[in-house]
């Protein structure tokens, strides 16, 4: 064996950092991407995937358009928003792989006497931190049955996702906004002496919310997805991305998706609602095809998944 080729085989692999941006501590997006980081960390050696706590989602887009961050989480109404130029011009953003559905819902403590969303009208309700996209999902949700979260709520936004459930516990707010399974907001609440109540749009309620935001869907949370919740719960909601810079380079967005899906059971076995983060989730909830970034499109073509 020639002296380069011992040299070669001796030297390790160039390392490419990828920066992360997450959310504020307390939420679901900073565990889910320490899961990602961890399981793509672990899945090759080439890649650095480093993770950056942000204000949430809307502050993510901005960050990953001027190139301060590679790839981030980001809500599913945001991205609607952002990449359909509603409020602002259409941002030129890709999309790495679907997270996961975030059926939105309120939650409230068991003792409380609020059993719908009506009730809560005029009363203080959490819902979520300022630049979480969240925030947003309710905007819509409320729009669709004719509310405001200013004009019909005492509207409270928090500096920190995690400070939602104390809130809810000493009384301080009668509801917590918030999305998704396994979301560590819910599980908080529900964990609590006594227990936490769920209160979702009803069936009227949903049908003219996805009359009205049409981009919404149906999506259910399955019964025992949170402590004491003993029946599914139906809602409406979208599917956070993960999305990236344009300017990231193909052959790492390739490597990131083949770190991800050929260790879906990793991810999924360190987060359950990780899960759902599989290569068909990412075609199917594509908005479009052509948003999915074509390094990413490389490997759903090699794995048989797309044309």
């Amino acid at each position: 064996m020639s002296t380069a080729t011992i040299a070669q085989e001796k030297t390790p692999p160039t390392i490419t950092t990828v920066t992360l941006g997450t959310a504020t501590p307390g939420g679901g997006f900073p565990v889910y991407g320490a899961a990602v980081v961890e399981t793509v960390n672990a899945a090759d050696a080439s890649l650095l995937l480093q993770p950056k706590n942000t204000k949430g989602s809307t502050e993510n887009v901005p960050l990953l358009e001027a190139g301060q961050l590679d790839i981030a989480l980001v809500q599913g109404e945001v991205v609607h928003e952002a990449l359909s130029g509603i409020g602002r011009p259409p941002a030129n953003l890709l999309i790495i792989a679907a997270m996961y559905s975030t059926p939105g819902m309120y939650v409230v403590r068991a003792d409380s006497p609020y059993r719908s969303i009506g009730d809560l009208k005029g009363k203080p309700v959490a819902f979520g931190a300022k630049g979480s996209g969240l925030v947003i999902l309710a905007r819509y949700v409320l729009d669709g049955i004719g509310l405001d979260q200013e004009r019909d709520f005492q509207a409270i936004y928090l500096e920190r996702a995690g400070d939602g459930p104390a809130m809810v516990a000493d009384g301080r707010a009668a509801a917590l906004w918030g999305a998704g399974l396994g979301w560590p907001g819910f599980a908080t609440v529900a964990k609590a002496p006594g227990g936490a109540r769920f209160i979702a749009p009803n069936a009227d309620e949903t049908r003219r919310i996805l009359a009205k935001h049409s981009f919404l869907r149906p999506m259910s949370v399955p019964a025992g997805s949170y402590p004491g919740q003993n029946e599914a719960i139906a809602s409406v909601g979208s599917w956070s991305f993960i999305l990236a810079r344009p300017t990231l380079p193909d052959d790492v967005a390739y490597r990131l998706a083949r770190a991800l899906h050929q260790n879906e059971a990793a991810l999924g076995a360190r987060l359950p609602q990780a899960r759902e983060s599989t290569a068909a989730n990412t075609l199917a909830a594509a908005p479009r095809k052509e948003l999915i970034h074509p390094g990413v499109l490389r490997y759903l073509r090699e794995i048989g998944l797309a044309q």
